[in-house]
């Protein structure tokens, strides 16, 4: 199946736009925690070094997606 990405610019389609940006958006999420804690413990000798601005940021992304979508699902019933 190829995804035709103009499909999302319509008004009227079947792709729930917030659900695929929080997707995306916890794909990088946990990308960056796995990325992290190697780096970390690759080039800190062992200890564990987080850097917390990025992850929470997308973190935040993620919520306010699947948030708002749900809100969206439980408001139409």
């Amino acid at each position: 199946m190829i995804f035709n990405m103009w499909k999302l610019f319509k008004d009227k389609n079947d792709i729930n736009e917030k659900n695929v940006i929080g997707f995306i958006s916890f794909a990088v999420m946990v990308l960056f925690a796995i990325t992290d804690l190697i780096t970390s413990f690759i080039f800190e000798d062992g200890t564990l070094v987080i850097n917390d601005t990025i992850y929470n940021s997308f973190v935040l992304v993620t919520l306010g997606c699947f948030g708002i979508s749900a809100f969206e699902k439980i408001k139409t019933k």
